[in-house]
């Protein structure tokens, strides 16, 4: 999840869909109410732990802190060095990622359907916003992380890429970067106030309507694709903290196109194996899932 929500474009909450560990991780989030923390002010830590699924959400969000840290550097350079193979891995493992998900639709009607085509819309109308111009003031910066970890948890919509269209992309990373504690801090707070109130949202749509919420979270993934098309033409760009200019914007093309416009090889071959290698990771996680809720049970 952490190495996904590093990718501008790619969602942690589809990580945690196609491993099985999605209802678990909202329900889990939900449970840090006003009862719940009064136990840890009380200092009965084991009745606190408990409650919250303490062991299954610290090693989620552990997980997540050590492969930001240590994956970032990384997956931006093989971003920069082999963008082409990078997001064909990404795109087989959401195509593989969505089509799983909507097997879980058992019942198709009109509701479901709609809600499928509105979660592409969504997604899709983000893949294609313009990057904003926004303020640096403490409550943006708040209202940043509250709406970027809201994205995070949803499949298919990427917070990196809800922060790139807010402006506060770089601005975060930067302060990551520098360790800003203050502006560190003050996103961080703006994630928690986010993130306990939308889960809350999320838990009761998938509990009284989990079809159709199946079915707008796989239209969410389905029409991120966009995002995650291989082929890309830059037609902006941006200055940025070290002051290189980097793309801004880009929109998806064809390989062929690809070839006349940057006169580099599309790697059609090579786009296509990669492809099959997100569509086989997810094929085995989803057995492993499987398999691990068969033994439990």
């Amino acid at each position: 999840m952490g190495a996904a929500d590093v990718v501008p474009g790619v969602s942690g909450g589809t990580i945690a869909f196609i491993t099985g560990i999605y209802e678990e991780l909202i329900n889990s989030i939900k449970l840090l109410d006003g009862k719940t923390l009064s136990l840890f002010f009380k200092l009965k830590w084991s009745e606190f732990w408990k409650r919250i699924n303490g062991n299954f959400l610290f090693t989620v969000l552990l997980g997540i802190i050590i492969s930001v840290f240590s994956l970032a550097k990384l997956i931006s350079y093989l971003l920069e060095s082999h963008s082409i193979k990078v997001w064909s891995f990404f795109f087989g493992l959401v195509v593989i990622s969505a089509i799983t998900i909507l097997r879980e639709v058992k019942k198709w009607n009109l509701n479901i359907v709609v809600m499928l085509l509105m979660g592409m819309g969504i997604a899709y109308y983000i893949t294609i916003a313009s990057p904003a111009t926004t303020p640096e003031d403490w409550w943006f910066v708040l209202l940043s992380g509250a709406i970027a970890i809201c994205a995070m948890i949803l499949p298919g919509i990427s917070g990196a890429f809800i922060l790139l269209i807010l402006g506060k992309y770089e601005y975060i990373t930067g302060a990551l970067h520098d360790l800003n504690i203050s502006i560190i801090v003050l996103f961080i707070l703006g994630c928690v106030l986010g993130l306990l109130s939308f889960v809350r949202v999320i838990s009761w749509v998938l509990q009284k309507y989990y079809y159709m919420a199946v079915a707008l979270l796989s239209g969410f993934m389905i029409g991120s694709l966009n995002k995650v098309w291989p082929w890309k033409e830059v037609i902006s760009f941006r200055i940025d903290s070290n002051g290189e200019q980097v793309a801004l914007q880009d929109q998806s093309i064809l390989p062929t196109q690809y070839f006349d416009i940057t006169g580099n090889s599309p790697e059609i071959l090579q786009a296509l194996f990669f492809m099959a290698i997100g569509i086989g990771v997810v094929v085995i996680v989803e057995k492993i899932s499987h398999a691990n809720e068969k033994a439990k049970t």
